[in-house]
């Protein structure tokens, strides 16, 4: 499972900044995503930078919630932003995801294109305990997790492209 990825690309009617902003507003979030309900900064942080740290909570079809501590590794305004995904403290654990947005101005003026990005592992994951309970069906418990990944972010990028739309008019 460590290295398994998902990953998508769009091209998008929002301008690269305005598309950054959208992305690193954490108090938005829960308005776009199938799957993150909510996010927030933490420790006194308020913005992207390497190092700082925020939490999510998801909520999944079979009606689990979870609680994330997140590290962001990557920071480049407006180009690139990333996070860890930890279960818990990242002091004290490997973490279980790496999430990445890259953004670069499309060949049309005021589109963006925009990759998201998932890598799965090192730590443990709710991904790990599903194909531990049922080892039998693994690869198909892994890859239903990312089609369902690849959905989800197209689903939220698109929200957000229509939403800086709305806005703009």
């Amino acid at each position: 499972m460590t290295g398994a990825r998902a990953e998508v690309e769009l091209s998008v009617d929002a301008p690269v900044g305005q598309l950054w902003e959208a992305i690193t507003d954490l108090s938005r979030i829960g308005d776009w995503s199938p799957e993150c309900t909510y996010a927030g900064w933490l420790d006194g942080w308020s913005e992207p930078v390497v190092g700082a740290r925020f939490e999510a909570r998801n909520r999944f079809p079979n009606g689990l919630v979870t609680q994330v501590v997140c590290m962001v590794v990557a920071a480049d305004r407006p180009y690139s932003f990333g996070w860890r995904v930890f279960g818990g403290s990242p002091e004290t654990e490997e973490h279980f995801a790496v999430w990445h947005y890259e953004l670069r101005p499309a060949v049309r003026q005021g589109q963006t294109v925009v990759r998201q990005s998932f890598i799965h592992g090192p730590g443990d994951s709710g991904a790990r305990a599903a194909v531990r309970a049922d080892p039998e069906n693994a690869a198909a418990l892994l890859q239903g997790r990312l089609d369902q990944l690849r959905r989800n972010m197209t689903a939220t990028i698109e929200a957000m492209a229509r939403d800086i739309r709305r806005r703009s008019i």
